[in-house]
């Protein structure tokens, strides 16, 4: 278990100093505000669809390292997907961080995403790894704002 906990640090310590897909996106369809109050993290995901795939999609704004972690390697991960993809691998990660998907026991498709699986032990830091996500998800269906408040 400790090996997986310094796995664990050294992921989310290297995305949150050096986060992938940090940046806007001028040609993005779609865009949403995410807030998470209760930290202070706030952020803006941007994707750029086409032909019903993630032709690209970043993020900017500012978090906590495990916010900010989360979503770097959330952009990482549904680049190139269908949007069913994307709301599939939602679905699952926030099942996941909230206790409801053993990813180890049943199928998915998070990936390295399961290094997040642990934070289900603290539930005020659900809210952090899964605002990108609830972010990216509101921009697919074209809504503009969320909240985990």
């Amino acid at each position: 278990m400790s090996e997986l906990n310094d796995l664990y640090q050294e992921v989310i310590l290297d995305h949150n100093k050096n986060p992938r897909n940090f940046r806007e996106i001028p040609s993005a369809n779609y865009k949403a505000d995410g807030n998470n109050p209760l930290c202070g993290d706030a952020l803006r995901i941007y994707v750029e669809m086409e032909d019903d795939k993630v032709k690209d999609v970043a993020f900017k704004g500012s978090g906590c390292a495990i916010s900010k972690a989360s979503a770097s390697m959330m952009t990482q991960t549904v680049k190139g997907k269908t949007k069913e993809e994307a709301e599939k691998m939602f679905d699952e990660f926030h099942r996941m961080v909230l206790g409801e998907l053993d990813e180890e026991a049943e199928e998915n498709s998070l990936g390295k995403l399961k290094i997040f699986a642990g934070v289900k032990e603290f539930p005020a830091r659900v809210k952090c790894a899964s605002l990108s996500w609830h972010t990216l998800n509101a921009a697919l269906h074209g809504e503009e704002e969320v909240s985990t408040e």
